[in-house]
């Protein structure tokens, strides 16, 4: 019984250990938001450098799986890893909602709203659960998302 019970308690904290190991491997939502502010806070001090920086990942403005990316007026991606110049207006998830839209219309100036939607993991083909904080700022849409 013993020997059974010591088991359990050992598969518990392995399981417990690789939960956290997986956690800190992704970002959370509070780290998600909080990019978020500080993304929107470099956009309105220089718009050119932070949308440069977002592109590229510099500047604090990549962890993980977080990173901010940004629409202009013309519903085109200004900053964006893979997607900058491509239409974010357009952009569907991978069960067909128009993802873009939704983020171009929840989004507003000085407010943080939340768009759900389905989108693969980096390196991963099958969609998950991705919430992105959105906002407005001037005339950019910018977001922050993280995986559920």
């Amino acid at each position: 019984m013993k020997r059974k019970t010591l088991f359990c308690l050992a598969a518990m904290v392995g399981a417990l250990t690789v939960s956290a190991a997986s956690a800190a491997e992704f970002g959370t939502a509070d780290e998600a938001k909080a990019m978020l502010n500080k993304a929107a806070a470099a956009v309105k001090a220089d718009k050119a450098t932070a949308l440069a920086q977002f592109a590229k990942g510099e500047g604090g403005f990549k962890d993980r799986d977080l990173y901010p990316f940004c629409g202009g007026p013309d519903g085109l991606f200004t900053a964006h890893p893979t997607l900058t110049g491509k239409s974010l207006k357009e952009l569907k998830d991978k069960t067909g909602k128009a993802l873009g839209e939704e983020i171009y219309a929840t989004a507003k100036e000085g407010d943080v709203k939340e768009v759900s939607y389905m989108w693969p993991r980096p390196g991963q083909t099958d969609p998950v659960q991705k919430v992105s904080f959105v906002t407005k700022v001037g005339d950019q849409t910018c977001a922050v998302g993280y995986y559920k």
